[in-house]
């Protein structure tokens, strides 16, 4: 347990973020179809170390711990491959975090894929794979690394895939983001409305420096909105123009404080004289990782909100939604759930000082870390950052944060 408070002067820093771990698992996956592929500046979270050490593994059981994304990747590639047998099992949550939409689908292909526990959920057998049709069908509305795990695959399976989705598709910056991946290494995806159609292809051999993580960086968007007017924070390798979904975040931080300029080496951002709203009200299907850095921003600020498109965030590494209300009951704030959205009531009273829990999810932590500008707090299990940034509790020690 930490305890986390703010000197209450300016910030001035510059910090640099390791690449998008979600852009390194999927490449991580793709360098196994091509060698040759070579990538720079790869994530150095926990989840992409877990990944590495699955793929270079020669055992017949993998434990990927608490990462999902390593979970659904890891299913659809061994899965599709030939005269395998694998055990995927993975921590307690994660085996209360469902993948059978994921395991129906490989069944419809030709995988031999059998539940060891409680049906729908890991751990998995993986006991061989002969493809019996291109066509399957898979729900869209749960998780969208179904969706990309079958992409991954697709171009190296003998018939190719022609998936069908049903429902309406959440998450959908992170499948394009596949998409585009794919289309850089030189595959033709053919996009519809409800279908995706992938012919079998070869990779084309090239460098790609994996860009910096933009989730990550929302939490340096949230500090600057609570600081002071006139504060800064340089980060270093990010660009406006981004495959990943979450760069979104720069037009609704501007509506609260934050302006963004672009430069040759990196974001410049800054804590300017604003007139804040009293209420923010957003869709986040297409951005559920940033719902809770944006309400704890919006209770920072003394502002309401409603945020809406949230359904994934109950299967994440915890129920975000419930974990959440939790913990913003213990610092005097009034948040009412439903199973896809959350609404904050306007804070009337001064925040209390509280010990913040953090479920053994990562974003829970870095989420609430800015808090502290406005009110000391205690983090619980504060190393549970490492599942997706390493070294942050070092660089918010370089934005004046004061952790004993």
């Amino acid at each position: 347990m930490i305890r986390l408070e703010h000197s209450k002067t300016p910030i001035a820093a510059k910090i640099k973020i390791s690449g998008s771990k979600s852009i390194s698992n999927r490449l991580l996956i793709l360098q196994q179809f091509c060698p040759d592929l070579i990538l720079e500046n790869l994530s150095d979270s926990d989840d992409t170390q877990v990944l590495i050490k699955a793929l270079q593994s020669q055992e017949e059981h993998i434990n990927v711990g608490h990462a999902g994304t390593a979970m659904r990747f890891l299913l659809a590639y061994f899965a599709t491959q030939q005269k395998v047998t694998k055990i995927i099992t993975g921590s307690e949550r994660m085996q209360q975090r469902p993948v059978a939409p994921l395991v129906e689908a490989l069944r419809q292909l030709g995988a031999k894929v059998t539940y060891l526990g409680a049906k729908g959920y890991p751990p998995v057998k993986i006991h061989g794979f002969c493809q019996q049709t291109t066509q399957i069908n898979i729900k869209a509305d749960i998780s969208s690394q179904f969706i990309t795990a079958l992409l991954l695959v697709g171009h190296q399976l003998p018939m190719g895939l022609d998936l069908h989705l049903q429902g309406g598709l959440i998450s959908k910056p992170y499948v394009q983001m596949t998409i585009d991946l794919l289309t850089q290494l030189g595959v033709h995806v053919a996009v519809e409305e409800k279908r995706i159609l992938i012919e079998p292809q070869q990779l084309k051999p090239q460098k790609i420096n994996v860009e910096p993580d933009w989730s990550s960086a929302s939490y340096f968007y949230s500090a600057l909105a609570l600081a002071p007017v006139g504060s800064t924070i340089f980060l270093y390798g990010f660009k406006t123009t981004s495959l990943q979904g979450d760069a979104r975040l720069v037009s609704w931080y501007e509506q609260l404080g934050v302006e963004t300029r672009e430069t040759s080496e990196g974001l410049q951002l800054q804590r300017v004289e604003k007139e804040i709203p009293t209420h923010l009200s957003l869709d986040l299907i297409n951005n559920p990782d940033l719902a809770q850095t944006l309400v704890v921003t919006c209770l920072g600020l003394g502002m309401s909100c409603d945020l809406s498109g949230l359904q994934s965030l109950k299967i994440k590494e915890t129920d975000r939604l419930q974990a959440l209300r939790n913990e913003m009951q213990r610092l005097g704030a009034t948040l009412r759930i439903t199973g896809s959205s959350l609404h904050l009531s306007r804070q009337q009273n001064p925040l209390q000082s509280a010990t913040i829990k953090t479920y053994q999810d990562h974003r829970m932590a870095m989420a609430f870390a800015p808090l502290a500008l406005k009110v000391p707090l205690m983090i619980e299990n504060e190393t549970v950052v490492a599942k997706s940034y390493r070294s942050f509790w070092k660089d918010w020690e370089k934005m004046g944060f004061l952790i004993n």
